[in-house]
């Protein structure tokens, strides 16, 4: 027992105590520089940077910025570490720990660089000419992520001497086989890329195809979510839209009205033509209306009528809007033809195969 006692004595009257307290000190010391390169040099180096427009090395700043924090953390423990006596070039666990910390870090920092909403997306999407919504951006900054992560990995392990070759030999006839596997998913995956890079929609649009109709609201690498006019939602894979002809649209620059007036068969030559000159000057005068789409034409002769056909253009191509340009018209043709004394026999018949979207649309659009 004495034995036992004595040996702890020794080992506390022995022990570098003050080597100790140096290398905390030391360690401490690290610490404050950090808060206050973090809080001060860190800052005027950032100001300097922003001050000579250099966006793509400001934002690199920022990305480091708490990489760098746990930079000053590693460093310091290795100095006070070195102090006290241990040797990281003895001792290859360490030296091979440290190394790999300084891996994580430089692969954290970039991987904050490539993020969507940093200045290198932004970059990025100038030099593409890539609208701000437009689904590429994600779509790069996630396959530069995986980059740095994959990079990083392997780095990491080649510091503790791992056989990266087969690792990725290992990979490659994984994801041979994972791709047999999921062969549907990979398709979706592919043409999810196909929407991205073509852009036949984005977010917001109203698009409809063979399977289905309404306003895009998510579009991802394996699916994208339309709402329907009915709101519902409905999930289309990527491999369907894909193989499928889309209209958009939301991408239209004007908005068509086509119908037929049935007048009745009492009306005179002279009646009907001048009817038909009067609602043509009306049309093309019209400011809602695009003026050298317009058509007014004594069209055909009906069972019982004489029918006036009505095809023109508007220029707004909103729901609401477009309702408002077709009631003004149609309330001055009544005029017309009331003043002509030329009688209705049926009501405007409306081809626009679209106009069942009804309010659904209307909500999308504001």
């Amino acid at each position: 027992m004495n034995a036992i006692w004595d040996s702890i004595v020794t080992f506390f009257v022995e022990f570098p105590w003050l080597s100790l307290l140096i290398a905390l000190g030391i360690f401490t010391i690290f610490l404050l520089f950090r808060k206050i390169f973090i809080t001060y040099l860190f800052k005027i180096i950032l100001g300097l940077s922003r001050k000579t427009h250099a966006t793509l090395l400001t934002q690199l700043l920022l990305s480091y910025e708490k990489p760098l924090r746990f930079l000053f953390v590693i460093i310091g423990a290795r100095v006070a570490l070195t102090y006290f006596g241990v040797e990281f070039s003895d001792n290859v666990t360490l030296m091979r720990l440290f190394n790999a910390s300084l891996i994580i870090l430089g692969g954290w920092g970039l991987y904050n660089y490539v993020s969507t909403h940093g200045t290198f997306m932004a970059f990025t999407k100038k030099k593409l000419q890539l609208s701000d919504d437009h689904m590429l951006l994600p779509f790069i900054s996630n396959i530069l992520r995986f980059v740095v992560i994959a990079l990083t990995f392997v780095t990491v392990l080649s510091s503790f001497d791992v056989d990266v070759n087969g690792f990725i030999a290992g990979l490659g006839l994984g994801g041979l086989a994972f791709a047999l596997a999921a062969q549907e998913t990979v398709a979706n995956f592919f043409g999810g890329i196909v929407i991205i890079t073509e852009k036949p929609f984005k977010k917001g649009d109203w698009i409809s195809s063979a399977s289905v109709e309404g306003t895009v609201e998510d579009i991802t690498f394996r699916s994208t979510k339309i709402r329907t006019f009915d709101d519902a939602i409905v999930v289309v894979p990527n491999k369907t839209l894909s193989n499928e002809a889309i209209t958009n649209w939301s991408e239209m620059n004007m908005r068509r009205v086509n119908y037929s007036i049935g007048v009745g068969q009492e009306t005179t030559r002279s009646e009907l033509e001048h009817a038909v000159l009067e609602i043509r000057k009306l049309v093309i005068s019209h400011p809602g209306v695009v003026t050298d789409t317009v058509m007014i034409y004594f069209d055909e002769f009906g069972e019982t009528s004489y029918n006036i056909f009505i095809y023109y253009f508007t220029k707004t191509v909103a729901w609401s809007e477009w309702h408002d340009v077709k009631e003004e018209i149609n309330y001055d043709i009544l005029d017309i033809l009331s003043k002509e004394g030329v009688s209705v026999l049926k009501p405007i018949v409306v081809f626009d195969s679209h106009e069942h979207e009804q309010h659904q649309l209307e909500k999308a659009e504001s």
